[in-house]
């Protein structure tokens, strides 16, 4: 290239385009999924109807009740009306109870998003610890690290739920088995009610985190520079600990965070198991009665999340 001629190189990406990709693509998401969940839910209302009027009732009441719920006007007039009112926080009122959504979900939001981030916060000192420890002495602790992270992987997370429900819950009765108190009742009895959830949450990220820090710590154990920290005789534990993980430690939270996704999925089972008042129970509940403002509300709210704590494993330079 000639002195002084402009360099036509393409530029990468710069983080605010990078952000920007993210959340198109993240709300691009949530309305294909929210228009899907709404046509497939809508399709069975009529049901519901008849559900809430009772088996029995005449078609003309059943027909009544259809109008009043605005059930009996086309799928894109009613889709078109809820995302009017979703888009400014409206999510409309239950069927059944007649309560708000947006009052119902309030509630229960904070319930599951508490055993969400006790479950991440877990799983990520417990997989720092393991992956560094498995990393660091390789051997049989490596291997049999390795062994029980893959079946913690493998094993679906309410059988860890229902395990520890029967044994810490039943059995030795350390735990409450079910229930929930709210921290502004009581902050120990709510710190026993979500211990055994969180703890089913976290042992399926912790096995897949883990892998993600052990690998990463193996790279960086195998450069120059810590080969360099070895020479001078620096203890093994602060060469792992102090300066290793450090370095290893990005890719193995750029897991940690897509965990979250899969964390806060889970909790629906889970929220099941321990009867925890949570976002995934009042879903569970509403689908089982075909209450759809209720379902659609905890649906957004999920998909939400969910999109929005998606990113890359890589991360992305400025231009």
């Amino acid at each position: 290239m000639q002195a002084g001629a402009e360099d036509i190189r393409p530029r990468e990406p710069t983080m605010v385009a990078f952000i920007i990709r993210r959340l198109a693509a993240g709300a691009v998401i949530v309305v294909t999924l929210c228009v899907v969940s709404f046509f497939l839910l809508y399709l069975g209302a009529e049901n519901t109807a008849r559900n809430i009027v009772g088996q029995t009732a005449a078609p003309e009441i059943v027909a009544r009740k259809a109008a009043e719920l605005g059930i009996d006007r086309p799928l894109v007039v009613q889709f078109a009306e809820w995302v009017g009112h979703a888009v400014t926080g409206d999510l409309g009122r239950s069927w059944f109870t007649g309560e708000p959504v947006a009052q119902t979900l309030a509630v229960r939001v904070p319930v599951t998003l508490s055993l969400t981030v006790g479950a991440i916060l877990l799983a990520g000192i417990l997989a720092i610890v393991l992956g560094a420890l498995a990393a660091g002495r390789r051997g049989w602790t490596d291997r049999a690290i390795q062994v029980v992270s893959v079946v913690a992987a493998a094993v679906p997370g309410f059988l860890f739920a229902l395990a520890l429900a029967t044994v810490f819950g039943l059995m030795l009765r350390w735990f409450p088995a079910t229930g929930y108190v709210p921290i502004a009742t009581s902050f120990s009895g709510w710190l026993s009610t979500i211990t055994l959830p969180v703890v089913a949450l976290a042992i399926g990220a912790t096995a897949g985190v883990t892998q993600q820090v052990r690998g990463s710590m193996i790279d960086v154990l195998r450069t120059d520079y810590v080969r360099t920290l070895r020479s001078r005789g620096l203890p093994t534990s602060r060469v792992v600990y102090g300066h290793a993980l450090r370095n290893a430690a990005g890719p193995a939270l750029a897991v940690l965070g897509l965990q979250f996704v899969v964390v806060f999925g889970g909790a629906v089972i889970v929220e099941q198991v321990f009867s925890v008042p949570g976002l995934g129970q009042a879903a569970v509940a509403a689908t089982s009665r075909g209450d759809i403002p209720v379902v659609m509300g905890a649906s957004s709210s999920r998909l939400s999340s969910s999109s929005s704590s998606t990113s890359p494993s890589t991360s992305c330079r400025g231009g």
